[in-house]
């Protein structure tokens, strides 16, 4: 299985929070784990959040950033080309979505067709998740064999 991480799933890898186990169990039993660049961007921004919110000391904030980082060349990466914009624009268009939304949307949207290997798209936005269930794609849900997480 291609696991394609949004990045409210990929910052769950890292920071604990709810869900945050089912991500890691899916991410090791995952062949690839999947996700677009921008998701480098929004897990930063996350993690500052967070760290503002006053949820990570400035420590594990630290220690937060350098396991992303290090972990980052690991993911297979779907990189924009005209074919991913016009499909994101299309989504955003159609589905009403917001723009990162639809990159990442339009990314798993094309892994999954061009795969040859089944892709699971974990997310943790209802809007989000309810769109890429209308694209017929395989949701990480409850429902999943390999994890307990929830469509929200």
């Amino acid at each position: 299985m291609i696991l394609y991480l949004d990045t409210s799933a990929l910052v769950k890898a890292y920071v604990s929070e709810a869900f945050s186990e089912n991500i890691l169990e899916a991410m090791e039993q995952a062949k690839i784990v999947a996700t677009h660049p921008i998701a480098y961007v929004e897990a930063h921004a996350a993690f500052a959040r967070i760290k503002r919110e006053k949820k990570i000391t400035q420590e594990e904030h630290e220690l937060i950033k350098k396991n992303f980082r290090t972990d980052w060349i690991n993911f297979l990466l779907f990189h924009n080309n005209e074919v991913l914009l016009e499909h994101a624009a299309n989504l955003a268009d159609v589905l009403l979505l917001r723009a990162y939304d639809s990159i990442h949307l339009a990314a798993a949207d094309l892994l999954a067709k061009k795969s040859k290997i089944p892709v699971t798209f974990a997310c943790f936005d209802l809007a989000l998740n309810k769109s890429a269930h209308v694209l017929g794609l395989i949701l990480l849900t409850a429902h999943s064999p390999f994890s307990k997480v929830a469509s929200r």
